[in-house]
């Protein structure tokens, strides 16, 4: 069986657990981390993971990151001496994590997510170099009443996440699902 095989059926395992209603927002994230280079194979399955989910009573919406950063590139009045100049960039980043923000709000309001809802986030990669997700959960975390999904391609470790293994990694509350342990 397949590494994201293996991690589907251990976060549906992880989703049919009866929620408790308590639960703080840092409390309410789950973390699917899974091995970069397998990052086309769960695209291909994202679907798997919403038929889990609904499997186990819950409703499902999907928010990609993957191309957030073009969009709000786009709608920046100086986008073009930013890539001239894309030291530039630093200084209205903040702007990027508003951005990710309200399009996040948009599309909860939308489908009407609630406290039965699992809201998937997937793309987090596309943020490498930009936003930390540590950040971008933060915000996005409490908007979420039911539970919030983290498709996150890197590795877990002693309580740390590594976004891409490409820098030091962070300590998160997020209950951690992978494909070698439930």
């Amino acid at each position: 069986m397949s590494r994201v095989k293996r991690l589907i059926q251990s976060y549906g395992r992880h989703i049919a657990i009866p929620w408790r209603d308590d639960a703080a927002a840092a409390q309410r994230v789950v973390f699917c981390v899974y091995n970069e280079n397998e990052e086309r194979w769960l695209r291909a399955r994202a679907d798997e993971f919403e038929i889990v989910t609904r499997q186990a009573g819950h409703e499902w919406v999907l928010f990609d990151l993957t191309n957030t950063f073009a969009g709000w590139l786009a709608t920046q009045r100086y986008a073009k001496s930013y890539f001239q100049k894309p030291h530039l960039l630093a200084t209205v980043l903040p702007k990027y994590l508003d951005y990710i923000v309200s399009e996040f709000e948009r599309v909860l309001k939308e489908t009407n997510a609630n406290d039965n809802t699992v809201v998937a986030v997937q793309g987090v990669g596309s943020l490498f170099g930009f936003l930390k997700v540590k950040d971008v959960v933060d915000k996005l975390a409490p908007l979420v009443e039911g539970r919030l999904l983290v498709l996150f391609p890197g590795s877990y470790e002693n309580n740390n996440y590594r976004l891409l293994d490409g820098y030091d990694g962070w300590n998160y509350l997020a209950v951690p699902i992978t494909a070698d342990k439930d």
